[in-house]
């Protein structure tokens, strides 16, 4: 026990740290909100001159932008306290109301994309490894290494050329049509899925790759343990073989780096997402990015540290339940 409160004590300080650290990084970016402003007000007419945009920009900043750094620090930190994270300078919409929104469809289509790839790459990489030595294997670890390197990103693009513009068959932006009532019901439901699609694809076709590679090498080595061999000698059904011998000490290995994308997945994809419209957290990353929004960049971030490092907590928990030779000290 006396482990599991020095690892969930040394969790909650690099939370801490996490905190203060991108503060400070954002803070550091080229630019920043009232440039932002001060640009959009003189692009779109709305200010005459550079005086009057910069004066309707310092109307539109928190009181507290023109404070000492340390004090905005103190002040932030204090809010999250009190779990008030600010408002977005690019919308005035409460920070915490914009997360609450758009993490669940992150959500969603993530945990659809990771259970899929993670799937069908441990199935791939398992009849991999029993093809060893084959050109099947030679020529499938070629076309997995060339999908595995390809960024999610220009996947999407793909996708969204060809099946939403030459062969328009998925819609092409949004979580679900705008036509259709919130609710319920058979036809939102399906719009969802369908809109879902897309995105889900962009993931999956680009990370399987990884994982069936990692699986089959795990899986080549462990085909050459001596209790796969006397597996094999007893004479046992080789489905039990590749299920409970060769499928559970390769994927083991795997675990942690399951649990760790199950944390990174609360930060959604902000290129994908915004190829694609899709209303998730990628999307606020990127035009908060773009906008300079300091208190939207730092609430998404929190979420990210806290999903993260929560997750790389329960990974070390978990892994000392699932494999008996890891021991721990009180």
């Amino acid at each position: 026990m006396k482990w599991l409160y020095r690892r969930a004590l040394l969790a909650l300080l690099s939370v801490s740290f996490t905190v203060v650290l991108t503060f400070f990084l954002i803070r550091l970016m080229p630019g920043n909100p009232m440039d932002y402003y001060i640009q959009i007000l003189l692009r779109t007419g709305r200010a005459r001159s550079m005086q009057e945009a910069i004066a309707r920009a310092r109307s539109l900043m928190p009181v507290n932008m023109n404070d000492p750094i340390w004090k905005q620090l103190l002040d932030y930190i204090a809010g999250v306290l009190h779990g008030d994270l600010g408002r977005s300078i690019s919308s005035f919409t409460p920070v915490s109301e914009i997360i609450v929104k758009s993490l669940p469809w992150t959500v969603f289509i993530s945990s659809i994309a990771l259970t899929l790839s993670f799937t069908i790459g441990t199935i791939v990489g398992l009849v991999l490894a029993y093809k060893r030595g084959t050109k099947f294997e030679g020529f499938s670890v070629a076309a997995l290494t060339i999908f595995g390197a390809i960024p999610s990103y220009i996947m999407a693009l793909i996708l969204f050329y060809v099946l939403t513009i030459v062969y328009p068959i998925f819609p092409m932006r949004g979580a679900y049509d705008s036509l259709i009532p919130v609710g319920l019901t058979f036809e939102f439901v399906a719009s969802v899925i369908t809109h879902a699609i897309l995105p889900v694809a962009s993931y999956v076709l680009t990370d399987f790759a990884g994982w069936a590679l990692g699986i089959r090498a795990m899986a080549t080595t462990v085909l050459g343990e001596d209790y796969v061999t006397v597996a094999k000698a007893r004479g046992l059904r080789e489905s039990r073989i590749v299920t409970d011998y060769v499928g559970r000490n390769s994927i083991l290995p795997q675990f942690t780096g399951l649990v760790l994308s199950i944390g990174f997945l609360f930060g959604g994809s902000p290129l994908v997402e915004m190829i694609f419209t899709y209303p998730g957290i990628g999307r606020f990353f990127a035009s908060a990015v773009s906008a300079r929004d300091y208190p939207l960049l730092q609430g998404l971030f929190l979420v990210l540290s806290i999903t993260v490092i929560s997750a790389n907590l329960i990974a070390d928990v978990l892994y000392t339940r699932i494999d008996p030779r890891v021991k721990v000290g009180d």
